[in-house]
């Protein structure tokens, strides 16, 4: 065996005192199999050791919430015996990496995670992003991401419906890659990975293990240097098709009652899968490693172990269900495999060639594992930037088309194209709005799905940031006539070990925290991404929310492009003014300071309640949420949208390019006909809410004031230019 020295407890990235608990653990030196296991385990990635005490703070629970936090996805109920499982994952070492495979592996590990739960994916999303735009890399990164993401989801056959992405020189050197996917299941037919029975079989599923993928789990949980690319070898590689039979197997299995627990293998593979499984169910394990299915000769115990190939599953099954199971398997062209059994022992024993490799306590070695309190240091609160200290603009029709065909606005039109969103028959409202909506098939109900972080909020001050997250997801849905009811969280930072670093995490938990219990909208499910950081510079802290609502009549949807001639334009909530970290300022004035706009919880409830009630009633025509860019983009986007201009004049004591380009916290602008005007202005007086008559819907061009009119053709070539422009490598 060989000596464990601390250059190789270094090399596992364990520190000195962690090594020495392993110690006190086993009573004795570990060999290098064990050391692997403790390593994977107990790295950031798959123990949490310095987001947990603060993760345990969010709201996980309400009424609708059938699994939260601790699963391998969330699970809500949306009625009639059905539920929605969902979560969000990250994958963004391996995407700069190998943006293909990273981007393709990451699809497929988040779909066997609601996949694994009995759910059939119905729709995925996925939030991106990238360094500046005339980075060197960003163009090559960004057309293999979307290339991965486009080739695994279609060749799975589960629609891609939408996402965000963003540019900024903060992610120049470490992309963020965030998938989200959202399945079906009823809800008395939920699996879980509890481990149970002592002397079940413990059976391997789907794809063969291959070298690829070790330390995958330990690459995540470390900052990137100058050698990062010397790494390919940590990055999976998947294989859809593959992934497309093994759904179909698992769930043709999970149709009887022979499954007892099951957990997909994902990041550290057999490790993370066979050492959760266990300690959930309080049992030991034994594996023969002998039966693992390999695609390599002469695979280690280590190698076996540490092994992240996709498309793989553990099951524990009853007694005596093997060869039903074996059919099926076998059937879809997979590897089945008996490879070891449940036992009382509480630990995990494994043998190969007729010797024990490891041999591990489950319970310690999961629970033991490090929880740190980490130094943190607030981020100092910026100053606010009021409109009287922004300059003036000499022509507000330019601006607004700049603001238009920049980087944050312009049309992601190039990157959905090469999605396949309307697989399965089911997605109502396509990419390119607030958010996406997929029917719930064969029945009236549908569920609104979108993805939201604005983090150059986030890194002036995190407390505000974290909750503009929560509250612009919740807007989003809202806008659609959805209810919203739970999100997943992907939880993106730099080196927790610098306390201004681990301060931002706790201020955007913090904000997230204050927004979820305001508005009713608990996280059940999650994941953190830690160390995203090149040479010691941190990405800007982006804590990506993805959330869900239920529309329970689909006839009943909202969207935001103006409809019809003569249609009433409203803006609901009250524009503050409050320019600090505005696209206006950093696309005009090229400055990123100040503090962002104040998030008021209580008016995002109030005015968000109201406006699904106004959409309830039929009153509503089109509905769209005030964000980037503030009031004049939203009303150019429902122009747009709906291919109508409008005739817009806003009463207001600001001056008139803070009133459209301050981006105002929990407002719309939502169009009716003048026929519900009336209804619709007692009912916001009823609800004390702020409701202003700005416009009219009609012609051919948007037209604000005497300030500005532009044209929809003007406005359309704008926005539409500037991402095929970037990926033709011909942007200005």
């Amino acid at each position: 065996m060989n000596k464990i020295t601390q250059d190789i407890v270094a090399e596992h990235g364990l520190t000195e005192g962690e090594y020495s608990q392993v110690l006190d653990i086993l009573g004795r030196e570990p060999n290098l199999t064990e050391l692997g296991i403790f390593s994977v385990m107990w790295s950031e990635h798959c123990s949490y050791k310095s987001s947990k005490k603060w993760l345990k703070t969010l709201p996980t629970e309400a009424p609708w919430v059938i699994c939260g936090p601790g699963e391998n996805a969330g699970v809500i109920d949306i009625g009639d015996g059905q539920a929605a499982i969902f979560k969000m994952e990250s994958h963004n070492h391996p995407s700069f990496i190998e943006p293909y495979q990273g981007a393709a592996t990451g699809v497929g590990g988040i779909m066997r995670d609601v996949f694994t739960m009995g759910a059939r994916p119905i729709a995925n999303m996925n939030a991106l992003r990238f360094g500046s735009p005339d980075h060197p890399k960003t163009r090559h990164l960004l057309g293999g991401v979307v290339a991965g993401i486009g080739g695994y989801g279609n060749c799975m056959g589960v629609p891609t419906v939408g996402g965000e992405t963003n540019f900024h020189s903060s992610y120049d050197g470490n992309i963020l890659v965030n998938a989200m996917t959202v399945g079906l299941a009823d809800t008395d037919k939920i699996f879980y990975s509890a481990a149970a029975g002592i002397g079940n079989p413990v059976v391997y599923v789907g794809s063969k293990t291959g070298r690829d993928g070790i330390h995958g789990a330990t690459m995540a949980s470390a900052e990137f240097d100058d050698d990062s690319e010397e790494k390919r070898p940590t990055v999976q590689v998947g294989d859809p098709f593959t992934e497309k039979l093994l759904l179909e197997a698992c769930l043709e299995l999970m149709a009887t009652d022979a499954i007892v627990a099951i957990q997909d293998m994902g990041a550290a593979g057999l490790t993370s899968s066979s050492f959760e499984m266990a300690d959930k169910g309080g049992v030991g394990i034994e594996l023969n490693l002998d039966h693992v299915p390999m695609r390599e000769d002469g695979m280690t115990p280590y190698e076996i172990m540490l092994s992240e190939s996709q498309e793989r599953m553990l099951m524990i099954l009853k007694p005596g269900r093997e060869e039903e199971a074996r059919k099926i398997f076998e059937k879809w062209e997979l590897d089945f495999s008996v490879i070891g059994k449940v036992t009382d022992t509480g630990k995990m024993v494994l043998t190969m060639g007729g010797e024990t490799v490891a041999d591990l306590p489950v319970a310690p070695l999961a629970d033991a594992a490090p929880e740190y309190d980490r130094p943190w240091v607030p981020t100092p609160k910026p100053a606010k930037i009021s409109a009287e200290e922004v300059q003036q603009p000499n022509d507000l029709r330019e601006v607004l088309l700049k603001l238009m065909g920049s980087s944050e606005i312009a049309s992601r039109k190039w990157i959905w194209e090469q999605y396949d969103h309307m697989v399965m028959g089911d997605t109502i409202q396509r990419p390119g709005g607030d958010a996406a909506v997929v029917r719930v098939h064969g029945t009236d109900k549908a569920l609104a799905i979108t993805t939201d972080c604005t983090p150059r909020y986030c890194y002036a001050d995190p407390e505000t940031g974290g909750a503009q997250a929560v509250a612009e997801v919740w807007r989003n849905l809202t806008a659609t006539g959805a209810k919203p009811l739970a999100i997943t969280d992907c939880m993106n930072f730099g080196n927790p070990e610098r306390p201004e670093i681990m301060g931002q995490f706790v201020g955007c938990i913090n904000g997230m925290k204050d927004a979820c219990e305001a508005l009713d909208f608990p996280v059940i499910s999650g994941n953190v991404s830690l160390y995203n950081e090149t040479n010691g510079q941190g990405i800007h802290p982006t804590p990506a929310i993805g959330g869900v609502g239920l529309l329970e009549q689909s006839s009943q949807m909202m969207t935001m492009g103006f409809k019809s001639q003569g249609d009433q334009v409203y803006l609901i909530g009250d524009l503050t003014g409050e320019m600090g970290q505005s696209l206006y300022l950093r696309e005009i004035e090229g400055r990123e300071e100040g503090a962002p706009p104040s998030v008021d919880l209580k008016k995002e409830r109030s005015n968000g309640d109201f406006l699904r009630n106004a959409i309830e009633k039929g009153w509503v025509t089109a509905a769209h949420d005030v964000s980037d860019g503030g009031l004049a983009v939203a009303l150019a986007e429902m122009s747009l949208a709906g291919n109508k201009g409008a005739d817009i004049t806003i009463e207001t004591d600001l001056p008139l390019h803070a009133a459209l380009f301050a981006e105002s916290q929990g407002c719309y602008v939502v169009t009716v006909d003048p026929a519900n005007s009336k209804q619709l202005q007692d009912l916001a007086e009823t609800a004390d809410v702020p409701i202003c008559l700005i416009g009219t819907v009609g012609h051919n061009e948007l037209k604000i004031e005497n300030a500005l009119t532009i044209s929809l053709d003007e406005l359309g070539k704008e926005h539409g230019s500037w991402m095929p422009s970037l990926m033709a490598g011909t942007a200005g």
